[in-house]
């Protein structure tokens, strides 16, 4: 007896599929499933969120969005980025569809997500040349930094930094502040 051939997932596909509280992505068809995330994770996406927004306001590098998102650059592709920064004009359509100049991406780890944001998520910012790509890992209070050349990342435990094009400084996040507990 055969094994029925598995399916390959579209961006159209996903966005068909039924909002039960999951997260739905697809990359290269391949169908990305994630619950939704701890309330750790959505501290420090919080935290990371308003210091981005500040800054990228202030040098109107562009508009800060968060997930849900629904991210594509072919058919095959919907990813929703934790956090992420896109070009201004792009922005202004308010359009998902229309947006595909990511500057800079965050996503923040979960255990349902580690895989995904660390190697299928990963190599794909690199393919389409996302400028840089923070993993934020709140449990190790560490974040890994990649580039779209790198072949490793970066893993830094005291600060991290982005030096967006046409800035006058980097975007910096002390880490023991990013981590810190709640109350």
């Amino acid at each position: 007896m055969g094994m029925a051939a598995p399916v390959y997932y579209t961006a159209d596909m996903v966005r068909a599929l039924p909002d039960d509280g999951n997260r739905y992505e697809t990359v290269h068809g391949e169908l990305l499933v994630t619950p939704a995330p701890r309330p750790w994770h959505q501290v420090v996406l919080g935290r990371l969120h308003a210091a981005l927004f500040n800054y990228v306001e202030k040098r109107a590098l562009g508009v800060v969005l968060q997930s849900p998102a629904d991210i594509s650059w072919s058919d095959h592709i919907l990813v929703q980025p934790d956090l992420f920064v896109v070009d201004r004009d792009e922005a202004r359509t308010m359009d998902w569809q229309r947006m595909k100049t990511l500057h800079f991406v965050i996503e923040v780890l979960s255990p349902s997500t580690s895989r995904y944001d660390r190697f299928t998520k990963r190599r794909l910012y690199q393919e389409v040349n996302i400028p840089a790509y923070w993993i934020v890992d709140a449990d190790k209070h560490q974040v890994e930094v990649w580039i779209p050349e790198a072949e490793s990342p970066r893993v830094e435990t005291e600060r991290v930094a982005w030096s967006p094009h046409g800035s006058d400084e980097p975007f910096t996040v002390e880490l023991e502040e990013l981590f810190r507990a709640v109350g």
